[in-house]
């Protein structure tokens, strides 16, 4: 299965052919531009529609035993489509875009925020991201230095790497709990700035193309949980008065 959305995160629609379905109903393609929930993104919603109009409505999107299997699972009711049956695939593209401006912003606040990163959760308008850390630090200044990096509009782009240059570069891996999956060959790095001068670290999860889409953000909350960690939580929009 080809995951169309590692190189073009803005493709919101395209024809695939149906390889298999699941016991549990869940509906395999030869591509998808439907993203699969992982690393703290949650999978796409959307449509399948049929050619003579019909749709079957996606509920959620997961992988199956590898990242490499992506499982389209569709709402309680809906027609189950026949295997070798040619579908046109659209994403809920104002949501899937929310959550890549989040997304982005998230790895914006880990170069605001050089910790070792413990947990993340990436959500429509209420992200956390958790740090080893102990130091105290503003919300105010934190939310300032991260629309200093929105308003720069640095450019975002992807590239691949073998693993053997990953372990050779440790540092890229921000990470404390979770490596990058293995096994394939090459790792997929999201840079930030040219030539990755702002950022880059391994994730294959959805990014907008230039920081300036991520639009107004703020810190709304930074919470103390336990000695040496944070939770930082990041909303839409301008910070409260």
């Amino acid at each position: 299965m080809s995951a169309l959305f590692l190189e073009d995160a803005y493709l919101s629609t395209v024809e695939a052919l149906v390889t298999g379905i699941r016991e549990d109903g869940g509906i395999l393609m030869d591509q998808t531009c439907f993203y699969a929930t992982s690393g703290g993104q949650p999978g796409d919603t959307g449509f399948f529609e049929r050619e003579n109009g019909d749709k079957i409505v996606i509920a959620g999107t997961v992988t199956g035993d590898t990242k490499a299997e992506i499982i389209h699972i569709p709402a309680p009711g809906q027609a189950t489509p026949d295997l070798g049956e040619k579908l046109v695939l659209h994403i809920d593209w104002d949501r899937r875009y929310r959550l890549m401006r989040m997304h982005t912003a998230c790895h914006l606040l880990s170069v605001v925020c050089p910790y070792p990163i413990t947990g993340a959760s990436v959500n429509e308008e209420d992200s956390r991201v958790d740090f080893d850390m102990s130091e105290t630090i503003d919300k105010a200044e934190v939310t300032a230095k991260l629309m200093e990096l929105v308003k720069a509009n640095h450019p975002i782009s992807t590239e691949w790497i073998s693993e053997a240059d990953l372990d050779a570069n440790p540092g890229l891996v921000k990470s404390k709990n979770v490596r990058p999956p293995r096994g394939q060959g090459t790792v997929r790095l999201v840079c930030i700035g040219e030539s990755s001068s702002i950022d880059s670290q391994p994730c294959g999860g959805t990014h907008v193309g230039e920081t300036a889409e991520v639009g107004e953000i703020h810190i709304g909350k930074i919470e103390k949980k336990g000695k040496e960690n944070r939770r930082f939580r990041i909303r839409f929009g301008p910070a409260p008065e």
